[in-house]
């Protein structure tokens, strides 16, 4: 059946688009769809105008080693040389920027950027002087290579990103998986090849910044969540917080920070704390569980649904086991356990046993192990066995508690 010509449009058909182009856009964080507007009008600004001198803010490490730009370092991560140039950069930049911004938070992964820009660009310095001025042969092209665009922070991302998921593989374009721990340099030689002008040496240096982030090389230069606080609670940074998109730093996912600061509740400032408690936080360190950090909102101790069945049960059989060691200690044949009055004399050859068990522990004798007649009577009335329960309470030390778990499990 044909719809009549004079019907009305689907209005909600035609309202899509931008529908879902607004929630696609509310749905990027802050500092992520910052860097998109920002990247987007310097390129639409150069355009329109006319620059086309990117010399003047690429990074060129001759400028930068000879005449001490260092402005070219931030610079020349914001230009781009062409529509496909910024296009391709902040589409690869709102996943990796979103996933990780949500982690971390806005200022912090505003702070990280500003980390592995500088740092992407000392690994570049570095290798282009080695290249320039090693004995084995000697090479100015790096020097004078003039890279922009922000693909050399990204590839850092993509390092930390990768990092922070945990997956062992990842999927290239979804032709074919490659182990997680080089799926950015997969990603570097498919780009080196497939696009032309594109700086090996740049991505690679991103790569590399990554790598030491994740790594916790840039330990000593993180720093406390008390910095990014005081960051945003700032007045002049009050109208950003207030937005909807802006994620605060104590608002992310703790278990993701990479590496994680040796103090979260350090004075502020890029060096903060001793030298040995950074050096320390390069060392492996034994995972503690959060359920031992107490709130003082909640005082006591809190225990996770079946954690304590566990516990008793853990608890009932190492005190059997300590009961089957004292019973065989005293009798090798068994006969301790009896219901028999003629077996008091190995009973007491069982106090004395387990007496030598808690001298051979360092324990003192008959601290606590010394049954008192009221505990007896008072097992002993419950209906179990008085011999048994002689036996549990020295067990037991004299806890009472205990030796009634000792004798439950006996029985069951």
């Amino acid at each position: 059946m044909r719809r009549a010509r004079n019907m009305r449009p689907n209005i909600v058909s035609e309202a899509g688009l931008p529908t879902r182009m607004n929630q696609w856009w509310e749905s990027i964080p802050f500092l992520t769809s910052a860097v998109v507007v920002v990247c987007g009008v310097i390129y639409l600004v150069c355009l329109l105008v006319g620059y086309d001198s990117f010399a003047e803010v690429c990074f060129l490490p001759s400028a930068v080693v000879s005449r001490f730009q260092v402005y070219r370092i931030y610079t020349s991560i914001l230009f781009h040389g062409s529509l496909l140039h910024v296009l391709f950069n902040m589409m690869a930049l709102v996943p990796l920027g979103s996933e990780l911004e949500r982690i971390m938070g806005s200022v912090r992964l505003l702070y990280v950027i500003i980390l592995l820009a500088t740092s992407n660009a000392i690994f570049h310095v570095l290798i282009a002087l080695l290249g320039a001025h090693n004995p084995v042969l000697t090479d100015d092209y790096l020097m004078n290579e003039c890279a922009i665009g922000f693909s050399g922070v990204l590839f850092s991302m993509i390092v930390i990103e990768t990092s922070l998921s945990g997956v062992q593989s990842r999927s290239v374009f979804g032709l074919f998986n490659v182990p997680a721990k080089w799926y950015a340099f997969f990603l570097l030689v498919v780009f080196q090849l497939l696009m032309q002008n594109v700086s090996l040496l740049g991505h690679l240096c991103g790569i590399l910044s990554g790598f030491a982030y994740t790594y916790g090389l840039f330990n000593f230069l993180i720093p406390g969540t008390t910095f990014y606080s005081s960051i945003e609670s700032s007045s002049w940074l009050s109208s950003c917080v207030r937005r909807p998109k802006f994620i605060v730093c104590t608002g992310g996912n703790p278990s993701g920070y990479i590496p994680t600061h040796t103090s979260q509740n350090s004075t502020s400032g890029l060096l903060s704390g001793n030298i040995w408690r950074n050096l320390s936080s390069l060392m492996p360190q034994r995972e503690v569980s959060t359920q031992s950090t107490e709130d003082s909102r909640f005082p006591g101790r809190g225990r996770a649904l079946g954690s304590g069945q566990g516990q008793t049960a853990s608890r009932l059989q190492s005190d059997s086991n300590l009961q089957e060691r004292l019973l065989e200690d005293s009798s090798p044949n068994s006969t301790l356990v009896s219901s028999t009055p003629s077996n008091t004399h190995q009973l007491s050859e069982g106090r004395h046993s387990a007496d030598s068990v808690a001298t051979a522990t360092g324990v003192p004798p008959h601290q606590g192990a010394v049954v008192s007649e009221e505990g007896i009577t008072k097992l002993a009335s419950m209906g179990f066995d008085r011999t048994q329960v002689e036996v549990a309470l020295a067990a037991a030390d004299g806890n009472l508690n205990v030796a009634v778990e000792i004798l439950m499990s006996q029985q069951s």
